[in-house]
C-alpha cells in the first residue's frame, strides 16, 4: 500500500506535446534553471523515479521529464500515472506544448526530418494522428503552451518567466504600431485605431520626427482625449491579460494603427508598454511601420 506524501516538497514537471513544437527547447530551459531533467522516460517508469530520493544535498528536489509521441500508444496510460502520482502527494504539474499545424509543417519542412507518427507518410497526416492520440492529455494539462509566434528565445524567457518565479502573470505580450496604409498586422490579436487623435504630419515642427521623441508625444500628450484613451485601453488590458493567462494563452499581440505608422500608432505603442510594466507585465515594442 503507497503512504500518500503529505509533505513532499519535489517538484515535478511532466513535458509532452506535439511533436515540433519546442520541448526541447524548453526541456534544456529547465536545467538551466537547476531542474533535473530526463528525455524521452518511459511512462511505466515515471512512479519509479518519483519514488527517487529527495530533500537531501545532491537529491532530487525539482525535475522535468519529457514524456512524447515516440512513446506510441503507451502515451495513452500518461493521464492515469499523472492522477496517481497526485494521489501520492506528488507535486506534478503537466505541461501541454503545442503549435499550429502551419508552424509545425515549416518547422518539419526546414529540418527535414519525418514525423515520428508517419515515416512514410505527409507531415500533416502524422500530426492528426498525434492530435488524436494526445487530446486525453491536453485536457488534463495544468499548461498548454502554444509556441506559434515564439521564437527560441522568447520561448525560453517566457519559461524562464513563468516557472523561475512561479509568476501567474507571465505572458508574451507584443505591442505594435502600423500604419493603416500598409494593412492590419495579420497576427495582432487586439487592434485599436487612433485616427482619431490630431495628427503630428499637419504640424510643420513635428513632421520630421516620429511618436518616439518627445516633442511629438508632449503635443500627442496635450489633447485631453489621449490620456482618456490611454487609461481605458490600460484599464481593459489589465483586465483581460489574467483571464487570457488562466485560459491558456501564451501571447498577446496589441496592435496600435494610425495613418502611416509613424506618429500617433508609435506614442501610443511606447506609452501602453509603460502602463502594462506598471501592473509587472513584460512587453516588447514593435514599430512595423516607423521607417516606411
Amino acid at each position: 500500500m503507497t503512504t500518500p506524501r503529505t509533505r513532499d516538497r519535489r517538484h515535478l514537471v511532466i513535458l509532452t506535446g506535439l511533436s515540433g513544437s519546442g520541448k526541447s527547447t524548453i526541456l534544456k530551459t529547465f536545467e538551466d534553471l537547476g531542474f533535473y531533467c530526463v528525455d524521452n522516460l518511459p511512462v511505466g517508469l515515471i512512479r519509479t523515479f518519483a519514488d527517487l530520493p529527495i530533500g537531501g544535498e545532491g537529491e532530487i528536489s525539482r525535475a522535468a521529464l519529457m514524456v512524447d509521441a515516440r512513446e506510441g500508444e503507451q502515451i495513452a496510460k500518461l493521464p492515469e500515472t499523472v492522477r496517481a502520482l497526485r494521489r501520492d502527494g506528488v507535486q506534478a504539474e503537466l505541461v501541454f506544448i503545442e503549435a499550429s499545424d502551419e508552424a509545425l509543417i515549416r518547422r518539419f519542412s526546414e529540418t527535414r526530418r519525418p514525423h515520428p507518427l508517419g515515416h512514410d507518410r505527409p507531415v500533416r497526416e502524422g500530426l492528426g494522428r498525434e492530435r488524436r492520440l494526445m487530446q486525453p492529455i491536453r485536457k488534463l494539462a495544468d499548461v498548454v503552451i502554444d509556441t506559434t509566434k515564439f521564437n527560441v528565445h522568447e520561448l525560453r524567457q517566457f519559461i524562464t518567466r513563468r516557472f523561475e518565479t512561479r509568476d501567474q502573470k507571465s505572458m508574451l505580450v507584443s505591442v505594435v504600431s502600423f500604419g493603416y496604409r500598409y494593412g492590419i498586422p495579420a497576427d495582432a490579436d487586439l487592434v485599436f485605431d487612433v485616427r482619431f487623435l490630431p495628427n503630428p504630419q499637419f504640424v510643420e515642427r513635428l513632421r520630421r520626427y516620429s511618436g518616439k521623441d518627445r516633442r511629438v508625444a508632449r503635443y500627442i500628450r496635450s489633447f485631453p482625449q489621449t490620456d482618456e484613451f490611454l487609461q481605458r485601453i490600460g484599464g481593459l488590458l489589465v483586465y483581460l491579460i489574467p483571464h487570457y493567462i488562466r485560459e491558456g494563452k501564451s501571447y498577446l499581440t496589441i496592435a496600435f494603427g494610425c495613418t502611416g505608422g509613424r506618429h500617433r500608432s508609435v506614442m501610443l505603442a511606447e506609452a501602453m508598454r509603460k502602463i502594462l510594466a506598471k501592473h509587472s507585465y513584460s512587453a516588447k515594442v514593435t514599430h512595423r511601420d516607423l521607417t516606411k
